[in-house]
């Protein structure tokens, strides 16, 4: 099966890691090309490339101010994304809940059972050598 264009849609312009970094920085504020690149250290021609795929499936807006341009996230055509993951945002905060029911009980149980082994070693239980002095099958080592 042949594989989607990155142009095709939002998903799979944010397949390549790269974008997704470019979109993260983008989305506190507007920032030109040249800001991009140096902060990214990402290649200007690479940049460039990246942010047309972006614009072009409507993930960031441009804006020409002289000779620079200044791009922006588009959160309308991000909520799309994140109507998605939220599906999977809900599943992990599901199996996080799980994982700290079981930490919960197991430390519980840890709790409990600690408090049981304090009271075996207040007395409660002899210990080896005060059995061997006690006992005269004991060998004495």
């Amino acid at each position: 099966m042949a594989r989607a264009a990155t142009t095709s849609d939002a998903f799979n312009a944010i397949a390549e890691p790269r974008r997704r970094e470019i979109l993260s920085y983008l989305a506190l504020q507007e920032r030109p090309v040249a800001e991009i690149v140096a902060t990214l250290g990402l290649e200007q021609p690479s940049v460039s490339k990246h942010l047309r795929v972006l614009r072009n499936v409507g993930l960031v807006y441009v804006r020409r101010d002289g000779r620079q341009k200044f791009y922006r996230t588009n959160a309308d055509a991000i909520r799309p994304l994140h109507e998605w993951t939220a599906t999977f945002e809900r599943y992990w905060q599901h199996q996080l809940n799980r994982v700290k029911e079981r930490a919960e009980a197991a430390a519980k149980r840890l709790h409990s059972g600690g408090a049981f082994r304090e009271k075996a070693t207040n007395g409660s239980r002899p210990d080896s050598n005060s059995r061997r002095k006690h006992d005269p099958d004991s060998t004495k080592h």
